[in-house]
């Protein structure tokens, strides 16, 4: 099976596409630098920003997995937003054009909201008008590739770690901006984890057009997070008042599990006690 995969150089890219090669996958990465090669993947080089640079690259491939998107911790919206919605509806578009059969989207939790009064669900509603550019953006994409005549399946990630990923280190910053409570939750998933369920959606037939969210066992506390990298007192410098959501990051991940997933890294305290963080 031949696999395009974009973003194959970013932080799940980097540590999923030699998992994907050692399955025996025929992998080719879309990358801008040819320099940015990975041992035993064939290197395109190639732009969301450009569509002519696309369709030669997807040629021949029977599915795509598309990582590639800017963060949330990127301050160019227009950026952002011409990333992760239209440069990810260029490339479906692209595949679309020369048969490509499968295209898996990674999107992320972050689509969602407070308020839901549960743990989030993929049917839950998410704002596309949403102020953050980031979730914006992947609502954006999400919902135009669904109406694509295209095999879609869309992976919404929870806060990703592990494999040596200094994700965790990086947010601190962030979380101190956003001065939530220290008792709010975040839901995690190990690279290992990610993994799984890309296989899930590459893999299994009868999946066009779901969506699906993925995260472990046990959501962690923002202060615990930030505590494990010694920053709590940094990030959390004041009283704090009562809890005003208790589900706001919290993320439903049934749906998924009726299909056969269950997190080889259950909890953050399991990778860090397994030494695999």
């Amino acid at each position: 099976m031949k696999i395009l995969v974009t973003g194959a150089t970013g932080k799940v890219g980097s540590r999923f596409v030699p998992r994907l090669i050692a399955k025996g996958y025929d992998v080719t990465i879309l990358v801008r630098d040819a320099n940015k090669a990975l041992p035993g993947a064939r290197v395109i080089v190639g732009d969301l920003y450009d569509p002519a640079t696309l369709q030669p690259a997807l040629e021949g491939m029977d599915a795509v997995i598309h990582l590639a998107a800017l963060f949330r911790t990127f301050t160019d919206n227009e950026g952002i937003i011409k990333t992760n919605h239209f440069g990810t509806v260029e490339l479906a578009k692209a595949a679309l054009a020369v048969g490509v059969k499968r295209f898996v989207f990674v999107s992320t939790s972050n689509v969602y909201s407070s308020g839901y009064g549960h743990p989030a669900k993929e049917s839950d509603i998410v704002n596309i008008n949403d102020p953050r550019a980031y979730a914006a953006s992947k609502i954006a994409a999400e919902q135009q590739l669904l109406k694509l005549d295209l095999d879609v399946r869309v992976l919404r990630l929870g806060f990703v770690y592990g494999d040596k990923d200094p994700h965790i280190a990086e947010i601190m910053p962030v979380l101190k901006n956003w001065k939530r409570h220290p008792g709010s939750r975040m839901h995690m998933v190990h690279h290992l984890d990610v993994a799984q369920g890309l296989f899930m959606l590459l893999e299994q037939k009868g999946l066009n057009g779901e969506i699906f969210n993925i995260v472990d066992d046990a959501p962690i506390s923002l202060f615990e997070l930030a505590d494990s990298v010694g920053k709590a007192a940094e990030v959390f410098d004041g009283e704090q008042g009562p809890l005003a959501d208790p589900f706001e990051g919290i993320i439903d991940s049934s749906k998924i599990r009726k299909y056969g997933f269950r997190p080889l890294v259950p909890s953050f305290f399991v990778a860090r006690d397994l030494d695999i963080l």
